[in-house]
């Protein structure tokens, strides 16, 4: 089976959770951008809660179609200094904040001009962290409809939407007395290490 997915910022739990069951994993890189998704934001636990880390965009907010890979970052707005700020005081002192934190300031660090390659450069960091050997594939043109093979879950991964079949079961986060499943995978990472694999399984 083929995971297809649009290209996110930091992937939720339930996009690892889906990638670990498939052959392959594709990425579109075919279509418009669109606001208020995974695309530029994830989610991570705080001492005030689950909060969103949100990238600004230039042109996203235009009525005219942008394709993603048109996407520009705004670096103009300093939202860096504030998603690793926000990244430090959350997973400052879990367990293995320290072995991850480097790899991910890194790709931060690179600063590339669009958001595409931004997310495809963490995506790949996750994998590799995650240990996860799977092919990382492109859509070559925008298909509405795909092959039986294929795991369409475009906009179907998304703030707004809870996952149905996410069963990855609770494991010890470093804020809340509750359990929150939807987290970006640097929540399973700084906390789990390199168990995290074995609890998406």
């Amino acid at each position: 089976m083929v995971l297809l997915t649009e290209a996110q910022y930091n992937p939720p739990l339930s996009y690892f959770w889906h990638a670990i069951r498939a052959e392959s994993l594709m990425v579109e890189r075919h279509e418009n951008y669109i606001k208020q998704s995974y695309r530029n934001r994830c989610h991570v636990l705080t001492a005030q809660g689950v909060q969103p880390l949100s990238i600004p965009v230039l042109r996203g907010n235009s009525k005219d179609k942008t394709l993603i890979t048109d996407i520009e970052i705004d670096y103009s707005q300093k939202w860096y200094n504030v998603h690793w700020r926000t990244i430090q005081a959350a997973y400052g002192r879990a367990p293995y904040f320290e072995f991850y934190s480097d790899y991910l300031k890194e790709v931060y660090e690179r600063q590339p001009k669009y958001l595409f390659q931004l997310n495809v450069d963490l995506l790949r960091l996750y994998l590799k962290l995650l240990k996860l050997n799977k092919s990382l594939i492109f859509t070559e043109s925008y298909q509405a409809e795909h092959a039986n093979n294929v795991l369409d879950l475009r906009n179907r991964l998304h703030p707004k939407i809870y996952p149905d079949n996410l069963h990855v079961k609770p494991y010890t986060q470093v804020f809340g007395k509750q359990f929150a499943s939807e987290l970006s995978i640097i929540d399973l990472l700084f906390t789990q290490g390199p168990t995290s694999l074995t609890y998406l399984q």
